[in-house]
């Protein structure tokens, strides 16, 4: 039916397709890629403009109208939108759902989009204050208005700047008259950019890679940065991000995780002075809605953040760097599953500039891809200057004798590294104190009620503890079947603390997991202890492997590297490749010698043997050569349908439905495996089944995907289960 105007709204709900209002009566108008307020159901919901049309499926005598136009100039932009709406079809999810991921919280809840930022400053009288006296008072407030009288802050990233309980401490320099605070409008504030430090010389590869990522092209192909662990990948990316900003453009920097903001954001204030937006999941509501602004209006110059920041809006985006870009953390698992890194890859390429993905340990997707010539890509070999390659040795612990998860190999090398004043880290994916609790009169053990697994044995509090639903419960006196005393199963990192405190007990000892660094601050207190030297021993999971620079560290223990050998996952050989190689690159960074030992009871093993002898390099050549055998990814594609439920029987009925609908349909070069039961078929109460369809034609597997969601919503089944649907999944159980 035509009319004059319909708005096609995108509004977060579970249906996949965007919803079409009227115009206000009267007021302002919409634009495409503003908010507006429409009436939903019985409810009311803030929704965004995805774009105008001049007709409707509905009658226009069924059509609602808009109740309010919320902005008058758009926050996203043509190229945001088509990014958002390519997003929600080629993984398969709402779009209004896309949408929303795409906004903080705030403007998701009608916020007015003020351009405004709240910067703290030094007054004039502060800049004639004698600080040393200041400093022996109020040391806090003295190092606060030092950063203060060189440059104001804005708000937002105050915490990144001066740390975090800044707040205090500012408010009472307030009171004294020596800070406060201005209002700046971004609309009219210009962006600035410009080189405060000058970086090192770059060796011979550094400086290609330069050239390689700056190399004119109408439509640049992305760049694979493969450089092993300490080799200055990140020196590549300030000086490609220094030509970008003399340009007047904007950059984007996506890490991993949040610990790595902090470092990467200290390197930038040290080189440019530029506005910096941080946008993580550790930020208050405010802070982000800040941060976003920052980056939307334009006055951001630089943008880093984790994978949520793939899809911020920035007027004048001419880069984006992946830092780390293999790490499964860039793929979102709840809700909305996308990739941050492939986004970026599309972002760039719709946008026509460059991307850079850098890594010691490149995925074997993007390795595919520059085989094919579909990436560039550059190598740096070497690290700078007289740091060298660590030497990497198994232990064998069929041969060696071992306390406590310690080797006794291990124990005498971190002495030697000890008592030449460097420090040590040690590896063992496992949080908690034991693995288990075990009765060894009958064999009972502390199972999950709710969950397929072991609870596992915490210290600090002395808990039993699920890690897979967070289900915690005292730990029981004895066996509940035969009422022998229990005993603690297994090496967690909470009892290595507890082993190297006795065998050191001299040398200040940390645990980096996700219990001690339960917060952005004190994981940041952790980081910065090991980086002073504070701590000389660091125990650590996986949170070790995410690309931190530890100048000091000499020897790195893997305690356990036959995690991973014999795993069910397809990929499981490529993350144990890359942990191992990443842990072991903390190791020997600056000009003494790093040192590696693998505790292995298999040290035979092939994996462990191509790694030592040939490097990454050599491990993904034949990892690739047995994925192409297999036919798994990079050589097929994979979409993953999951359903739980609180009945066994309902994700099988369910998923046998689908399974059905996927070979009635006759889909050419698609192949189905399932419905079977997930590897923890029970979580959190909850069972849980999957059905995996793989073809080697991308595009084949998503006409099946389209078609099998038409029918899910008419199956009865479907109203019985929770599934979701998974596009490129990263992890199969």
């Amino acid at each position: 039916m035509g009319t004059d105007t319909i708005l096609k709204v995108a509004i977060s709900a579970p249906l996949r397709r965007l919803f079409d209002y009227l115009p206000a009566a009267g007021g302002k108008p919409a634009v495409p890629g503003g908010r507006v307020r429409v009436p939903f159901g019985r409810t009311s919901q803030v929704g965004i403009v995805a774009e105008l049309a001049n007709s409707s499926e509905l009658p226009v005598s069924r059509l609602r109208r808009v109740q309010q136009v919320i902005d008058t100039a758009p926050l996203l932009q043509e190229a945001d939108i088509a990014l958002l709406r390519w997003a929600a079809r080629y993984y398969a999810h709402p779009v209004g759902d896309v949408f929303a991921a795409a906004l903080p919280a705030l403007l998701r809840r009608g916020r007015q989009a003020t351009s405004t930022v709240r910067m703290l400053c030094a007054t004039a009288e502060a800049a004639d204050l004698d600080l040393s006296g200041l400093a022996q008072r109020a040391p806090r407030q003295a190092a606060i208005l030092t950063h203060l009288l060189d440059e104001p802050i804005d708000a937002a990233s105050a915490p990144e700047q001066i740390g975090a309980g800044w707040i205090d401490p500012f408010r009472r320099l307030v009171a004294r008259g020596l800070a406060g605070e201005k209002i700046i409008d971004l609309a009219t504030s210009p962006r600035r950019s410009r080189v405060i430090q000058a970086g090192p010389d770059l060796t011979a590869a550094q400086r290609a890679a330069v050239d390689e990522a700056l190399a004119e092209a109408t439509d640049p192909l992305p760049l694979l940065l493969f450089g092993v662990t300490g080799s200055g990948k990140t020196e590549v990316y300030l000086r490609v991000l220094e030509e970008t900003l003399a340009r007047g453009s904007q950059a984007l920097v996506l890490v991993p995780e949040i610990g790595l903001t902090p470092q990467i954001v200290r390197r930038i204030r040290r080189r440019f002075d530029c506005e910096i937006a941080v946008l993580h999941s550790g930020l208050s509501e405010k802070e982000r809605f800040e941060a976003w602004m920052s980056a939307q209006s334009g006055r951001a110059s630089l943008v880093v953040g984790t994978r949520s920041a793939v899809f911020v809006p920035m007027p004048d985006c001419g880069l984006i760097v992946v830092d780390e870009e293999h790490d499964p953390s860039f793929k979102q698992q709840e809700g909305f599953r996308y990739s941050a890194r492939d986004l970026a890859v599309v972002r760039a390429r719709r946008a026509g500039i460059p991307v850079i993905l850098g890594s010691a340990t490149p995925a074997l997707e993007t390795m595919r891809n520059a085989e094919l010539g579909r990436y560039r890509r550059v190598d740096l070999p070497e690290r700078p200057g007289a740091s060298s390659h660590p030497r990497m040795r198994v232990v064998d612990l069929r041969s060696v004798a071992a306390s406590d998860g310690l080797a006794t190999t291990l124990l005498a090398a971190m002495q030697r590294h000890l008592e030449a004043g460097d420090q040590v880290m040690l590896f063992l994916n496992r949080r908690g104190y034991a693995t288990a609790m075990f009765c060894s009169a009958c064999g009972w053990t502390a199972d999950c009620p709710r969950c397929d697994s072991r609870m596992t044995l915490h210290q600090r509090p002395y808990k039993l503890r699920c890690h897979h639903c967070g289900r915690q419960t005292d730990p029981p006196s004895c066996c509940a079947d035969c009422e022998t005393e229990l005993k603690p199963v297994g090496q967690g990192t909470e009892r290595i603390e507890e082993t190297l405190e006795k065998y050191f007990p001299d040398m200040p000892v940390a645990r980096l997991d996700r219990d001690s660094a339960h917060n952005a601050d004190s994981l940041k207190a952790l980081l910065e202890d090991m980086r002073s030297g504070a701590t000389r021993i660091l125990i650590g999971t996986q949170m070790l492997t995410k690309g931190h620079d530890f100048p000091g560290v000499t020897l790195v223990g893997v305690l356990n590297a036959d995690q991973g050998l014999f795993g069910t996952d397809f990929r499981s050989d490529e993350r144990l490749a890359q942990t191992i190689l990443q842990v072991s690159g903390r190791a020997g960074r600056r000009e003494r010698p790093g040192e590696v030992l693998l505790q292995t009871s298999y040290p035979q093993h092939p994996l462990l043997e191509r790694l030592i002898d040939g490097g990454y390099a050599d491990f993904a050549a034949e990892a690739l050569a047995e994925r192409s055998a297999a036919r798994w990814p990079p050589f097929s594609h994979l979409a993953l349908l999951r359903a739980e439920a609180h009945d066994r029987s309902h994700p099988a009925d369910f998923l046998s439905r689908c399974a059905h609908a996927v070979e009635s349909s006759r889909a050419p070069h698609v192949s189905v495996l399932g419905p079977a039961p997930s590897p923890m078929e029970r979580r959190s109460g909850r069972y849980r089944a999957q059905l995996l369809m793989q073809s080697p034609d991308r595009r084949s597997l998503h006409v099946l995907i389209d078609n099998l969601l038409e029918r899910i919503d008419d199956m009865p089944e479907a109203r019985r289960v929770r599934w979701s649907l998974d596009v490129d999944p990263v992890e199969l159980f």
